[in-house]
């Protein structure tokens, strides 16, 4: 692949890179062009400041004692002990702050790759959802102007074949509500549900549910395995 002359390939994979979104074979290809390519270098260098820039301005927010309480309450056993007490201690820590920043980074690229630059959707709201290992692998994009939700879906996610992934908001009362399932278990664009969005909405995550969503209207009945909380652009 010649990536010289195609100047949005370029600046593409130099964002995704300085994300930490490109990997395996694809992100050993892009080290050994950075090696002669000054250019390439100085785009990664431009997206890390940009990341950069973003972390200084954020402050992690400790949610109270109660917003805890009420979502454990309501998903009791569905969420692992040992996920919960990492979400809710993450906000505090220096690296929840670059998580939200990469999330945020990841979003704007999101959108630009989306659309021509003409049609871009006017996004309002993002969110960055993570592994237990505050790993970015989804990032989640509310578009009200097409009354859309773009979800984009890391490659190295593997999901068993009799098995979905369920996207649901949680409210600060920890009730859940289901936004559907991710046909395929891959990106994909969801009905923006007004809910998603609503001010009461505590974080979105990600549950590991049979075929055709959860059986339980009311909740996940699988594993929680991705969450993250929206940002306002």
């Amino acid at each position: 692949m010649n990536i010289r002359d195609n100047a949005p390939l370029r600046d593409r994979l130099a964002a995704e890179y300085a994300l930490g979104t490109l990997r395996g074979g694809a992100r050993r290809r892009f080290e050994a062009w950075l090696r002669d390519d000054r250019l390439l270098r100085a785009a990664v260098a431009d997206w890390q400041g940009r990341l950069a820039a973003l972390a200084e301005l954020q402050r992690p927010v400790t949610p109270p004692a109660r917003v805890w309480e009420g979502i454990e309450r309501r998903l009791g056993p569905v969420v692992q002990p040992p996920w919960w007490q990492f979400w809710r201690t993450s906000a505090a820590r220096p690296w929840g702050v670059l998580a939200l920043a990469a999330g945020a980074g990841a979003l704007v690229l999101a959108v630009r790759l989306a659309a021509p630059p003409a049609a871009t959707p006017r996004t309002q709201q993002i969110a960055a959802l993570s592994d237990a290992q505050s790993q970015t692998v989804m990032v989640v994009t509310a578009d009200t102007r097409h009354r859309r939700l773009q979800v984009r879906v890391a490659e190295d996610v593997h999901v068993p074949a009799d098995r979905t992934l369920q996207l649901w908001a949680i409210t600060r009362t920890g009730k859940p509500r289901s936004l559907g399932i991710l046909p395929d278990n891959r990106s994909t664009d969801l009905a923006l549900d007004a809910r998603a969005t609503a001010p009461d909405v505590a974080l979105l995550a990600i549950s590991l549910e049979p075929k055709g969503g959860s059986p339980d209207p009311n909740g996940p009945t699988g594993p929680v395995l991705y969450k993250g909380s929206w940002a306002r652009l």
